[in-house]
């Protein structure tokens, strides 16, 4: 982090300390001549300015850096106008420090450089260690409407009667119509036991409304099961911090039943922490790069495999199951199994999610910072950001496909695998 970005999250992180100093005494506000109002008599013909520009306190002026007391004149003047004049007092200033941090991430024009708020943080956080508190279902963030992938078995949201491709078009009667699936998603989660109204768009034009009580859903990481003709398959759903030792417990049983095969399903896994990612890599990979991290000054770190994995043996062949939900560490898994010839890509081009991100908590309890650190490439060098991983065998999967509860990709990788093995 340079200089500069340290003094302004300092600058940031003392606005809830400083604003004790002129939160009170407000003004009412610059008074106007009356000329009558819009449609009554003659409208207002202006409005006369303030007669000085709010400038900085001393309190302000020293909680900011002197070399940066210029660059954030316009920032207290700005401040010192909402506390003077916004029409609803007192003003929430942990929500405006808030918004302020918000902004200046927006500013940096990164798709995955974002503030969280302290709720966003613990949602986030609650999802990698393998449980959250919401309706149980995979989604799609990518599409115009926050899409269901599949309800997880058990679930409130399989319960309901939710189906693949079900369109979430409201959520307690609020329209989410140009709302970021993020978002959508979001509003989803929510307490066990409080209750959520969505609003489901389906076949066409079928619009039905559900009414659903949240649960704590937990999420096995990694699982797997021996397929017909000896072939295993495992599915990783995440990368946090439960996944390597589920996988390594799912793999200790597959491989002592001596698997001709390895399927890897790493389709709608959005990701989650590069160390796992690394690890799980290093469980079907004996040596080699794993990937490589680039900064922004040209320097670059080399993640290799770390030894002892348990189904490295280059004699049994592997697929990976790849779709548009696949990104992030499972981009780098698939990259890294791909470039190294260890296996074959069966499905769709994944998300394309070619960079590496610091979540970075801030003091009191405010939430905190994603930032982008660097970009990442595969052991080829090849980046993928904004362009994804290609499939050695393209297989579509239909929302009509999963409706009904078919997987074709699922069923194309399985004849590919016989057809390795020569069955």
């Amino acid at each position: 982090m340079n200089k500069t970005l340290k003094y302004i999250l300092l600058v940031l992180a003392v606005l809830v300390i400083a604003a004790g100093s002129f939160a009170g005494g407000f003004a009412t506000g610059h008074i106007l001549p009356f000329k009558g109002l819009p449609g009554i008599g003659s409208p207002p013909t202006s409005i006369a300015p303030p007669t000085a520009p709010p400038q900085a306190s001393p309190a302000q002026q020293s909680a900011t850096p002197e070399e940066l007391q210029a660059l954030f004149s316009p920032f207290w003047e700005a401040w010192n106008l909402v506390h003077n004049n916004y029409v609803d007092q007192p003003v929430d200033d942990t929500e405006l420090m808030r918004g302020a941090i918000k902004g200046m991430m927006e500013a940096l024009r990164d798709d995955h450089t974002s503030y969280m708020t302290p709720e966003d943080y613990k949602q986030a956080n609650e999802g990698l260690e393998g449980s959250y508190e919401g309706i149980g279902a995979y989604v799609d963030t990518t599409t115009t409407y926050l899409t269901i992938i599949t309800p997880i078995p058990g679930s409130p949201a399989e319960e309901a009667g939710l189906l693949p491709g079900d369109q979430i078009i409201a959520i307690d009667g609020e329209d989410m119509t140009g709302i970021d699936a993020e978002l959508a998603r979001r509003r989803v989660l929510g307490p066990a036991g409080s209750t959520v109204i969505l609003t489901i768009l389906r076949n066409e034009g079928e619009k039905i409304d559900f009414e659903i009580v949240r649960a704590r859903i937990n999420i096995a990481s990694a699982e797997g099961e021996m397929l017909e003709d000896g072939i295993a398959y495992v599915q990783v759903t995440t990368f946090g911090s439960r996944t390597t030792p589920e996988l390594v417990a799912t793999l200790t049983d597959l491989m002592a039943q001596n698997p001709k095969g390895i399927i890897l399903d790493l389709r709608n896994n959005g990701g989650g922490f590069l160390q796992t990612s690394v690890e799980v890599t290093s469980q079907f990979l004996s040596e080699g790069v794993v990937l490589y991290e680039q900064y922004g000054d040209g320097s670059r770190d080399t993640f290799e495999v770390i030894p002892g994995g348990l189904a490295t043996d280059a004699n049994i062949p592997m697929l990976v199951l790849v779709n548009e939900g696949s990104a992030s560490a499972s981009e780098i898994v698939a990259g890294a199994l791909q470039d190294s010839g260890r296996a074959r890509l069966v499905g769709m081009v994944t998300f394309g999610k070619g960079s590496v991100q610091n979540w970075i908590e801030l003091t009191g309890e405010n939430g905190a910072v994603r930032i982008t650190i660097a970009r990442w490439l595969t052991p080829n060098e090849n980046t993928i950001h904004k362009i994804g991983l290609t499939p050695d065998y393209e297989v579509e999967m239909t929302t009509e496909d999963r409706q009904a509860g078919l997987d074709p990709q699922l069923d194309e990788a399985v004849r590919i695998m016989l057809e390795i093995i020569g069955q």
